[in-house]
């Protein structure tokens, strides 16, 4: 079940009745429900791989009672290592299994042994690597000390499953979303009103922005041989604003979703477009991924400690796996290699964390200085993207070739007006409501009837350039 069907529009509404109107008198039974319409939600598109939350459910709750129970190393070491292999190693069968058989037999094909090959139809469970990641969060937490295992099952799996974040995020950690199935929950009308604000927006961000750039890149890149550089740029150019708007789109849905049933997400995107170098972007692009990395596997590595080729190795090294984690693909690899080589001449220079703040924070606009650092960050992002939207290595080298050739500067043949004006609306309205957590939760219109005039206009631009509903890109992650 996707956000942007009708069967998700049909769904909500009688989640959201059930549980202040029916189950609102007990946290418990509103988990309870949680746990049903959030396993629902997820049975949906295949319900054979419900079994695979369960398991994961289970094993890590198991792990936790057992891990407060004794102060040996040895065992908490062995408890921790057994969730790390019971959750890493579904990850990897379903994810990684032909990506490595294939890469095997290519290995030896090279040095001239032929041997067989044994790849399997394996279809990737949506989401797999989002709830993967959240329920690890818990074991490595409580293993570390920094949360008490809960004893209540039944909030566990809520937790776990939590159906407006479950198959594409934002990956929550057990310390902040756990304790808030624990608490009771009063329905607060300024925030889900608000919620409903960012849900708005993420539709808009999805429906409006990504899918029709997807149209055209899809255009684009299936037949890239044909295409000029300077068409191949605008297909490069459109595909960033696609994974933008699908994927913050999809994490605004979350959020507001989350906020109608009384939960508080973390924000995922802090308008990352808008950033002067690629240190800034990566604090803003999907940002529960890169904390948990930087949490568990960064720091724990020695960070920005140590000798200068340590940290060399600790960059590296976040930022393949972090590649890595989107696809059992290279050129998902070479796309975090490159944005390692962005990032380590900030790093080595002691400037990756010069801009912290939002850009223009006292201004309306920003400097002819910020204006240069946000284009150049937005084109070397760019350039990365190619290698992540392109099917193999072959194809992105040709395409970033093609783009740097003489033909970079003739006229496109593909015009978007229409997505222009859009891309457009999206910078705008984000521009404005950059300091906020959403775009949509600062609009400076005090007249009531005004503000739903701006609503209404969303609505009706979501409704005249809907399609057919396009799957969120990150459900295949």
């Amino acid at each position: 079940m996707i956000f942007n069907s009708l069967d998700f529009a049909v769904f909500l509404p009688i989640v959201f009745l059930l549980y202040w109107f029916v189950f609102n008198k007990n946290h418990k039974a509103q988990n309870v429900l949680i746990v049903v319409a959030s396993y629902f939600f997820y049975g949906y598109w295949d319900w054979r791989f419900l079994s695979l939350i369960a398991f994961s459910t289970l094993v890590d709750f198991f792990v936790g009672q057992q891990l407060v129970k004794t102060q040996k190393k040895a065992v908490r070491k062995g408890l921790l290592l057994l969730s790390l292999l019971v959750n890493l190693g579904l990850l990897g069968f379903f994810k990684y299994y032909n990506f490595f058989v294939d890469n095997f037999v290519s290995a030896f094909s090279f040095f001239g042994f032929e041997i067989p090959q044994y790849t399997l139809h394996i279809i990737l469970p949506v989401g797999i690597s989002f709830y993967t990641f959240q329920t690890l969060s818990y074991t490595i937490d409580v293993y570390r000390e920094k949360i008490e295992p809960t004893k209540n099952i039944v909030a566990f799996a809520a937790f776990v499953s939590f159906f407006p974040q479950l198959v594409a995020g934002p990956i929550e950690r057990a310390t902040h979303l756990l304790p808030q199935f624990l608490k009771e929950r009063q329905f607060n009308y300024v925030n889900a009103v608000d919620g409903l604000r960012q849900i708005l927006w993420g539709l808009f961000k999805k429906i409006v922005v990504a899918d029709n750039c997807a149209r055209i890149v899809n255009t684009i890149f299936n037949d890239y041989e044909t295409h000029s550089g300077s068409t191949l740029l605008l297909g490069a150019v459109l595909f960033a604003f696609q994974i933008y708007g699908d994927f913050s789109g999809y994490s605004d849905i979350a959020i507001g979703t989350s906020r109608l049933f009384g939960f508080d997400l973390k924000q995922n995107f802090a308008f990352p477009y808008f950033s002067r170098d690629i240190a800034e972007f990566w604090r803003r692009w999907h940002i529960s991924l890169s904390t948990w990395f930087r949490d568990y596997l960064y720091i724990p590595l020695g960070g920005s400690r140590g000798t200068q080729a340590k940290v060399i190795r600790n960059v590296f090294i976040i930022f393949l796996v972090s590649g890595f984690w989107h696809g059992a693909n290279w050129t998902f690899i070479v796309w975090g290699g490159l944005n390692a080589l962005y990032f380590l001449p900030l790093m080595l220079a002691n400037i990756n964390r010069h801009h912290t703040d939002i850009v223009a924070s006292t201004t309306l606009f920003p400097s002819i200085k910020e204006c240069l650092q946000i284009t150049v960050t937005f084109g070397v992002t760019v350039l990365a993207w190619v290698f992540f939207r392109s099917e193999n290595i072959h194809q992105a080298w040709s395409i970033l070739s093609t783009i740097f050739s003489h033909s970079f500067f003739t006229i496109p043949t593909i015009r978007p007006k229409d997505i222009i004006v859009l891309i457009t609306i999206l910078l705008l309205v984000e521009w404005f409501g950059r300091k906020q957590k959403h775009a949509l939760a600062y609009i400076p219109i005090k007249h009531k009837f005004l503000r739903w005039g701006v609503y209404y206009v969303l609505i009706l631009i979501i409704i005249t350039f809907s399609g057919t509903p396009q799957e969120f890109i990150y459900f295949q992650f």
